[in-house]
């Protein structure tokens, strides 16, 4: 399947320690055109983030039109996955965390000193 920015989606996600793989929301971040010539798409964890933080975590402001039920953080811990392995979208993020998103990865791509 072929996803838009900015469209939470579920994604099998792995674990270091273990070869099982659980269904995890993920942020799209790649554009539809990357996404379908390259067959893979640039995504960023979503998290409940109960143990840890980074500090270009964003808290999600508005989870109704995310599909999330908890609270949760955009983690811009970037990755890619074959979109055959890509399950189905949940929502998508309201526009004042696409621009918090927005600006958090300009700074994460900024090539400033």
């Amino acid at each position: 399947m072929i996803f838009e920015p900015l469209e939470l989606i579920v994604v099998p996600f792995p674990f270091v320690d273990s070869p099982v793989t659980k269904p995890r929301p993920a942020l799209v971040l790649s554009s539809r055109d990357f996404n379908q010539a390259n067959g893979h798409t640039v995504l960023a964890m979503i998290t409940r983030a109960t143990h840890t933080r980074w500090p270009s975590d964003h808290v999600i402001e508005d989870l109704v039109p995310t599909g999330l039920r908890d609270p949760s953080v955009i983690r811009f811990k970037v990755f890619t996955l074959d979109n055959r392995i890509l399950q189905r979208r949940i929502g998508r993020l309201a526009k004042p965390d696409a621009r918090a998103c927005d600006a958090v990865l300009q700074g994460v791509f900024s090539h400033d000193h």
